[in-house]
């Protein structure tokens, strides 16, 4: 009996150790280690490497080319100093409060921080995350409030021929209550998908505590996939485990905004929503932002609120799609229907900065009423967090 006893043992110390082998594998250090000054130090443990070095977009930005997209600014590089130990270490000058990423480059090799969980995709790049607190960084953190529900929702779309997937946040009491809430559509830019908005850009919680200090109307937020070939992100649909792509095929050509109307379509149908022109709002960033332009010219009767996020702003070389035909009358038609709130925003060093300038010159000349949010900084998440924190209140009033 004992002997069997002592079996079972082994065996069940052997199942739990291989179970959580996952645990051995992490190094003993803290990284990265926020100081009282909110400056932040990052240890990688690496004895044997030639060099460790530290990528973030914290760090002063680069300008680079980039193929196929022109010269765009990127995160900045620096080296690490090893110890004793071979203990690498880099600690930053004092950081604003927000969300940073970063990673690690190891003898010219990109790695992940093994002693930080937090992690985000954004197109194939994984980054780790952390966060230095304060008044605008608080919004993006998941306070002591009442919260809202995050759905993955399949949707048929007629006009594409393909089930897709979409995201919908529904507000706190969502489900507890027989009201009917405003919508905003929340479009996000070219490589991302429909996770991009809450994982990168952090809008479930940007909502649920802007509602709790009363800044913002309970709202429905969706936010669909802007890529029109594909039926869901990558790994999420019946393509399997398919590599992010931002050469995707139908794209800014017309397709996503004629079929836009089978998403409104549906969550009128599905969800408890106000189906009228000053209860919709459509905002996107980059792509989102020229999808966004472009849809509520189209329909000028359905939203009442419409955001530019760092926009893209004219068609492509060969977009021939009717969307893109008669743009100066389509635009006053809309702006004739008076929107309650036309807002730009774009960063000073963003690459589309020149093209927004010239559409505000457009606007300008023909007396269009709009407002404009001018930040520091580029084509980034930071910037688009902001945005969105910007816009929400102004929505519904």
């Amino acid at each position: 009996m004992k002997r069997l006893l002592l079996v079972f043992f082994a065996l069940a110390f052997h199942f739990v150790v291989f179970s959580q082998e996952a645990l051995w594998h992490t190094q003993q250090i803290k990284s990265p280690e926020v100081n009282e000054n909110n400056s932040v130090t990052f240890r990688f443990y690496a004895p044997n490497a030639e060099t460790v070095q530290l990528t973030g977009d914290f760090l002063p930005r680069i300008k680079k080319e980039v193929p196929g997209f022109g010269t765009h600014e990127l995160p900045g590089v620096v080296d690490l100093i090893k110890n004793e130990d071979g203990v690498w270490s880099y600690t930053s000058s004092v950081l604003a409060d927000e969300l940073y990423s970063y990673s690690f480059i190891v003898d010219g090799l990109t790695a992940l921080d093994p002693n930080n969980v937090f992690l985000v995709r954004d197109v194939r790049s994984l980054t780790n995350l952390f966060l230095i607190d304060g008044p605008q960084s608080k919004l993006y953190r998941v306070n002591n409030v009442a919260h809202g529900s995050v759905i993955k929702q399949w949707y048929y779309s007629d006009r594409l021929q393909l089930n897709r997937r979409l995201t919908v946040y529904t507000p706190p009491g969502y489900n507890q209550s027989n009201y009917d809430y405003p919508v905003l559509y929340l479009l996000h830019g070219m490589g991302g998908d429909e996770e991009a908005w809450m994982t990168l850009g952090r809008a479930s919680q940007i909502l649920d505590n802007l509602i709790a200090e009363g800044k913002a109307e309970p709202m429905l937020v969706v936010m669909p996939n802007g890529n029109v070939s594909q039926e869901a992100a990558p790994g999420e649909s019946s393509l399997g485990f398919s590599q992010p792509n931002t050469n995707l095929p139908k794209t800014m050509e017309g397709s996503m905004e004629e079929s836009f109307l089978d998403i409104v379509t549906f969550i009128e149908n599905n969800y408890r929503v106000k189906k009228e022109k000053k209860s919709r709002a459509i905002a996107g960033l980059s792509m989102g932002g020229f999808h966004s332009l472009h849809i509520s010219k189209e329909y000028p009767d359905m939203f009442n609120y419409v955001g530019l996020f760092s926009a893209a702003i004219f068609p492509r070389e060969g977009a021939n799609s009717p969307v893109y035909s008669n743009i100066e009358e389509k635009l006053k038609v809309q702006f004739d229907s008076n929107p309650s709130v036309y807002w730009i925003a774009i960063g000073k060093t963003d690459f589309l900065y020149e093209a927004n300038k010239n559409y505000r010159s457009y606007l300008d000349e023909k007396k269009y009423s709009y407002t404009y949010y001018e930040s520091e900084g580029g084509h980034t998440w930071r910037n688009w967090r902001i945005y969105l924190s910007k816009f929400i209140p102004m929505l519904f009033k």
